[in-house]
């Protein structure tokens, strides 16, 4: 079979780009850790509001053991639970979401802060955000005729300005703010 070379040209092209993208994603997923998420935790949807970890009185930001501040959320028909929330900059933030009805997605511009929150898992990521300011929350996956006024804010305030969360005296966590 006879193939102009030209053609073999472009055919070699397109082959190196498609080898140099993925190059691209080896390289980042080796050397950089930018995966897919694989935290894989289960969770019944329907009854959130009586587990222990996803229950009103436990979402918002808490500082877990060892100075570890953590961060649950409830995404829900059209909102994200709680609707405002301070963080410190410059301090690692494990972000844990769940969603109480359909698909929804988190997105905070000008940020890495992006995930998927699918029903009946736990969606867990971990970022800096290391500019103080006000930030919104969007639900960036279309979920029902309320979509557009899905958000939360977060405001991110300097280190030494942020006071940690009160522990409450009956379970000894951190409450929200």
């Amino acid at each position: 079979m006879h193939i102009d070379p030209l053609e073999k040209k472009w055919a070699y092209v397109a082959l190196g780009i498609a080898g140099l993208f993925v190059g691209i994603i080896m390289i980042n997923a080796l050397f950089h850790g930018i995966h897919a998420p694989s935290n894989v935790e289960t969770i019944d949807s329907a009854s959130l509001h009586l587990s222990e970890e996803f229950n009103e009185d436990n979402l918002g930001v808490q500082v877990e053991n060892k100075g570890k501040v953590t961060v649950r959320m409830v995404a829900g028909r059209y909102g994200f639970f709680p609707k405002h929330i301070t963080v410190p900059a410059d301090t690692p933030l494990t972000f844990r979401w769940v969603s109480m009805d359909v698909l929804h997605g988190v997105h905070m511009p000008m940020t890495n802060l992006s995930t998927m929150i699918v029903p009946g898992y736990v969606s867990e990521l971990t970022t800096t955000l290391p500019k103080p300011g006000e930030y919104p929350l969007l639900c960036n996956e279309y979920c029902g005729m309320g979509h557009d006024h899905m958000w939360s804010n977060i405001s991110v305030v300097a280190k030494e300005h942020w006071s940690a969360p009160e522990k409450t005296s009956s379970k000894g966590d951190a409450t929200h703010e």
